[in-house]
């Protein structure tokens, strides 16, 4: 009933009013950024059949089908889709500590709908979202391809695996509440079944916690959770199930025994040193470094009212994760775009490019991040990440050169995915 309820809701209350796209949409552009040579194409159109790319060349010699739609957008330039591979759509920035204890599976799907459509009008077309209560991301990314909130292409994970007691267990209700989070797995057996578990009920990726985390009460980043044994166990099962396995990991044991046991991707990575960068570049091992929250969430704690006891882990933990990622952009590991964003506010998920600039990545090499590595990551380099022939008509535009000033991601004026539009700053009446 309670899930009737909830898609009702969600139906109702959140269903958008954009007409559904025409069959064919040629979209005109002064010039489009090949993100792979961080080349510049003049004058192009791009031609989107039923939200696929059927062509992208000059525009004097494209052809316009009767009755498409063709949309101008001048001098504006045009960059594909953006992807971000750490998300929490399902969580609102300042949702920790007892506040988090009044926020129900039901709140949060609604939540998850607002901040879905928010990060889309953000320029970001897809998402890969690493952890939320109760399959309430697995609803959210449903009821956005049902057609019934707008929002990215989802990716999503459902709980987080955890030990007890860990990072992404419930720790701050008394004992006689006898309380675990949905994640919370022990062993070798019990994480086998945790992970099945979760892609039973629709996780397209897992997320296990390799490490404590900063946001969380009672737990240490630097010390590992999951023994080596039963990281290899979540990374085998999740593999042979066709899962891909994101691993959260701030502390190098944890990195290393991840990185050792297969995972895909580590997530934030604070303790990283060479020793472990070298094993994750032997094992081509992702690295999602978040560095955006280090500069956003000592400037606001306060304000959303974060904890003492996240206030003392993070204000150990994040200059460090600066510092060390720099490293790491410096020697070379492969890095995918991922924000962390709920730990900040979404939609400002652009602001994570002038981060890894300022540690040291060109423009490009930071565009590419998202647009290269992190469809990659996601195994999901045939559908998205270029304009090109057979990918999803999902692109970008902004009024600027990217390349000269990262900035004007955080300022994107034109959204379209599928082929539909859904942000167009540049035929505002």
């Amino acid at each position: 009933m309670k899930r009737l309820l909830v898609a009702l809701v969600l139906f109702c209350a959140a269903a958008f009013s954009q007409s559904s796209a025409p069959t064919t949409v040629v979209v005109k552009a002064g010039r489009l950024l090949d993100v792979k040579t961080g080349q510049y194409q003049s004058n192009v159109a791009i031609v989107i059949e039923s939200g696929i790319i059927k062509g992208v060349g000059p525009a004097g010699n494209a052809s316009v089908p009767a009755g498409a739609k063709v949309v101008d957008l001048g001098n504006a330039t045009v960059l594909p889709g953006l992807v971000d591979a750490h998300t929490h759509l399902t969580y609102d920035v300042g949702d920790v500590g007892l506040k988090g204890l009044t926020i129900s599976p039901e709140r949060e799907a609604l939540v998850g709908a607002a901040n879905a459509r928010i990060t889309l009008m953000a320029g970001f077309t897809t998402v890969r979202n690493v952890g939320a209560s109760a399959f309430a991301d697995v609803a959210l990314r449903d009821s956005i391809n049902d057609g019934h909130v707008p929002g990215p292409r989802m990716l999503v994970s459902g709980p987080a695996l955890s030990i007890s007691g860990g990072h992404a267990d419930e720790n701050l209700l008394p004992w006689e509440d006898h309380k675990y989070a949905d994640g919370v797995a022990d062993g070798v057996d019990a994480v086998q079944h945790k992970v099945r578990d979760n892609i039973k009920y629709g996780a397209d990726v897992i997320k296990f916690m390799a490490t404590g985390g900063v946001m969380s009460k009672g737990d240490n980043p630097q010390a590992s959770q999951y023994t080596l044994e039963e990281m290899k166990v979540i990374v085998s099962e999740a593999h042979r199930l066709g899962r891909k396995v994101a691993a959260h990991a701030h502390g190098v044991q944890g990195i290393m025994w991840a990185t050792e046991a297969g995972v895909d991707s580590i997530e934030h990575g604070t303790y990283i040193n060479d020793e472990a960068i070298a094993l994750m570049k032997q094992h081509g091992t992702y690295l999602v470094p978040t560095v955006y929250l280090t500069e956003w969430l000592p400037q606001n704690a306060d304000r959303i009212g974060i904890p003492p006891y996240v206030r003392a882990k993070m204000d150990v933990v994040l200059p460090l994760l600066r510092k060390n990622i720099q490293h790491a952009f410096a020697s070379g590991v492969k890095v995918a775009f991922g924000t962390d964003a709920a730990v900040y506010q979404h939609g400002l998920n652009g602001h994570e490019f002038a981060s890894y600039v300022d540690l040291g990545m060109t423009p490009l090499q930071a565009i590419q991040t998202s647009t290269v590595a992190a469809p990659d990551l996601l195994g999901w380099a045939d559908k998205i990440g270029s304009l090109a022939p057979g990918k999803y008509g999902d692109l970008i535009a902004v009024s600027g050169d990217p390349l000269k000033d990262i900035t004007e991601l955080q300022r994107v004026k034109f959204v379209m995915k599928g082929g539909e539009i859904y942000k167009d700053e540049f035929h505002k009446q």
